[in-house]
């Protein structure tokens, strides 16, 4: 857990928490909103330091008794709502966590924070029973959803909400703090920033997991070959794609990458704009040896793939096709 200080871009958002601290402008309820992994737990976490934080600046002192309690997840003022269904959150975990005890002044603060993760999961109910807690909240109580997906709530919740938006971050600001805080090479650092979209959790995964620095040597060995295999080969690579990566939308967004930089390479050859800039003999020969319509087709081609495979079209024959197109072009 850690301060406003320590959040990576999300300028926007963290400026205005910050100032509603600073100037006591605190609403009775937020929603913060943003793909998984972009940082809402994150910044409410950062928001939760700040306002609890005896020390009352604009960044938490890390050293005070309420600091300490945050930072071991055990202050009595903040909590975390759970729900046992996966899937949903229902009208029961609402009554009993929040409804039942926000009149229950703070124990040790002036603000009781509720935060509800996953809040798009709330069912109608839920969100009934939850509207009337955010209708006429005790002065004290702060509720904060965070979510995938406002669209889900009801238009009551959201028009009595202030609405904050998390944004992908720039791929060069990823790749940076890649470099910079753990170390990772820059050209994987540029690889890992530019696949994940600009959304830090998934980029941090990437960099933790020794299975997708395999599965991108893997890919790139089978792109940089494919317009030389025979018709064996190319389907022996299908059934070593179906069987060896279970979550195929990955393969087929590295695939993507490894195409738009041949593309951006044909037209500026310019290596700069590359993200893999470690492969860049290989990018230069292929888009010698492609044209720009092909490069166009295999792109297309891609996407048509992710197409029928989300519409759970026969694997093996969808990813056929695509190389197909791949070793014609």
């Amino acid at each position: 857990m850690a301060g406003f200080q320590d959040i990576l871009g999300h300028e926007l958002v963290r400026d205005h928490l910050q100032k509603a601290i600073r100037y006591r402008r605190i609403s009775h309820a937020y929603i913060l909103s943003g793909e998984r992994g972009i940082g809402k737990k994150t910044m409410a976490r950062a928001f939760a330091m700040t306002l609890f934080c005896e020390k009352g600046g604009e960044n938490p002192c890390m050293e005070c008794h309420a600091c300490k309690q945050l930072l071991s997840e055990n202050h009595p003022d903040v909590i975390w709502v759970t729900h046992e269904k996966p899937a949903s959150i229902g009208v029961d975990d609402i009554r009993e966590q929040v409804n039942n005890t926000i009149g229950i002044k703070p124990y040790s603060s002036a603000w009781k924070l509720y935060i509800i993760d996953e809040a798009e999961k709330m069912t109608v109910q839920a969100q009934n029973a939850l509207l009337k807690t955010i209708e006429e909240p005790p002065e004290y109580a702060i509720i904060m959803l965070l979510t995938t997906n406002q669209e889900l709530f009801l238009p009551t919740i959201l028009s009595r909400c202030i609405q904050l938006k998390l944004w992908p971050l720039q791929d060069q600001l990823v790749s940076d703090y890649l470099v910079r805080k753990f170390g990772v090479a820059q050209d994987r650092a540029d690889v890992y920033a530019a696949f994940s979209r600009g959304i830090l959790g998934r980029a941090l995964d990437i960099a933790a997991s020794d299975a997708f620095g395999d599965m991108i040597r893997d890919i790139l060995n089978i792109l940089k070959e494919i317009h030389q295999m025979d018709t064996g080969q190319m389907l022996d690579c299908v059934r070593h794609l179906v069987s060896d990566y279970p979550n195929l939308q990955e393969v087929l967004d590295l695939m993507q990458l490894w195409y738009r930089d041949v593309l951006m390479f044909k037209v500026t050859k310019d290596m700069n704009g590359l993200t893999f800039k470690s492969e860049y003999s290989a990018v230069s020969r292929i888009g010698s040896q492609s044209s720009y319509q092909g490069l166009e087709q295999v792109l297309e081609a891609i996407d048509k793939a992710k197409v029928r495979l989300m519409a759970n079209v026969n694997k093996e024959l969808t990813l056929e096709l695509m190389l197909m197109t791949m070793k014609e072009s």
